[in-house]
């Protein structure tokens, strides 16, 4: 499955950073833009599938680079801004932006916002919304599991658990690569805390009437679809 390709044109960089390192979880690929006054260029060279744009900006400003951009690619554009009041807002939209985010905001919600602007724009056309491993279908949209068409909810964590584990179906996921995609740095994460989710992820998949589905391979990590 590819990746949905993100452009972020924010010059803070510790809001760039974790705006790109919350969105890789969710497996888009994501670029920062590195030279704010080649941001067309930029774009023409990464392609994206989404852009997220900044309002201020050095140099110019995103309404201009919202509408360079539009003079030759109708490629999604996600203002964000803390200049949210309401001429901001409508500038937007004129400009060619297809949503507003206002700062500070819930990288939640703003990766459900990218996804419900990527499925208006592109609907069948997107990549593939689930990962299927015999009966069970993860959707990625809503963090969900489904057996047999019956919905369990999921965690957070439970839900980038199982995608990462679903994801390389067939091969052993180490459990130091799980706890990476989980918190970016396993060594300061209890150990334990994995394993209790792995156990309630089974527990779920169990009362649904699915057994073994996430195996153990002692000293090297689990596997599903074996």
């Amino acid at each position: 499955m590819a990746a949905n390709k993100v452009f972020i044109v924010e010059d803070d960089a510790v809001i760039a950073r974790a705006v790109a390192a919350h969105l890789t979880t969710w497996q888009m690929q994501v670029q920062c833009a590195g030279n704010f006054e080649k941001i067309t260029e930029e774009v023409e060279d990464f392609q994206p599938d989404i852009i997220i744009m900044d309002i201020k900006l050095p140099y110019y400003n995103g309404f201009y680079w919202c509408a360079e951009i539009r003079k030759t690619s109708k490629v999604p554009i996600v203002f964000l801004s803390s200049a949210d009041d309401n001429m901001n807002i409508v500038m937007a939209m004129n400009m060619g932006g297809d949503d507003f985010i206002a700062k500070p905001f819930d990288l939640q919600v703003l990766t459900a916002k990218l996804q419900a602007v990527l499925r208006r724009s592109y609907g069948s056309k997107l990549t593939s919304h689930s990962i299927e491993c015999g009966e069970v279908v993860l959707n990625l949209n809503d963090t969900s599991v489904a057996v047999r068409g019956e919905k369990i909810d999921l965690t957070k964590n439970e839900f980038l658990i199982l995608k990462t584990l679903m994801e390389k179906q067939g091969k052993v996921v180490s459990r130091e690569e799980i706890m990476e995609r989980l918190w970016g740095n396993d060594e300061f994460v209890d150990d334990n805390t994995l394993t209790v989710n792995i156990t309630r992820i089974r527990k779920k998949l169990e009362a649904a009437g699915v057994n073994d589905f996430i195996t153990t391979k002692r000293g090297l990590g689990y596997l599903v679809g074996a």
